[in-house]
């Protein structure tokens, strides 16, 4: 795994634009970027699943392409890239545990799926950029299974919330902003504004 800059991520994301374009059409839908956590370890990566992973300091890192078909979203990879946060192992729906996410991790993170949506000519929405959690609800209008996420099952909840001031409860049925994937999406619009 090596260790990328912001440049670097906006260049391999405009390099793989086709391919991960004919990849989604060839699924009948649009490119989407898929936000997680690990739940594991700061400095734990996992370079098999994940194309951007984002460490507890915001370093940002990178093995594969990201037209590489990587097994991050059940159902979902396809024309998919998957960026991740090294971080939350013990977390539970109460408390995100001793490795919560950092300040770093989430401004990072905003700032490559503003990049990754901009190389790719996708809308920051939760149509084309969302949580694990959001999408194994099928949050994003496609139903590719039955639901596993944090309004049902609870199996996947990645994201559901920040653990900071702006996000700082689980509650999935939220609608004023503070779940996870809102706020991540929010700082990504901010800085695609402010560049």
């Amino acid at each position: 795994m090596r260790k990328v800059t912001l440049a670097e991520v906006s260049q391999m994301a405009a390099d793989a634009r086709e391919s991960i374009w004919a990849q989604a059409q060839a699924v009948g839908r649009e490119p989407k970027i898929y936000l997680h956590w690990t739940a594991g370890h700061y400095g734990q990566m996992y370079t098999d699943e994940y194309h951007i992973s984002i460490d507890q300091d915001g370093s940002i890192y990178n093995e594969h392409d990201l037209d590489e078909v990587l097994s991050h979203t059940w159902k979902r990879n396809t024309g998919a890239v998957g960026i991740t946060l090294a971080c939350a192992a013990g977390a539970t729906t109460r408390d995100l545990g001793d490795e919560p996410p950092t300040q770093a991790q989430i401004e990072t993170m905003a700032q490559v799926i503003w990049l990754v949506a901009d190389a790719l000519w996708l809308t920051i929405n939760k149509e084309h950029v969302a949580t694990h959690g959001e999408a194994a609800d099928n949050e994003t209008g496609d139903y590719c299974h039955e639901e596993y996420g944090p309004k049902s099952t609870v199996e996947r909840w990645d994201l559901e919330f920040l653990g900071t001031e702006d996000s700082p409860e689980y509650n999935p049925w939220a609608e004023d902003g503070t779940r996870g994937g809102d706020v991540l999406r929010g700082k990504a619009l901010w800085y695609k504004n402010n560049s």
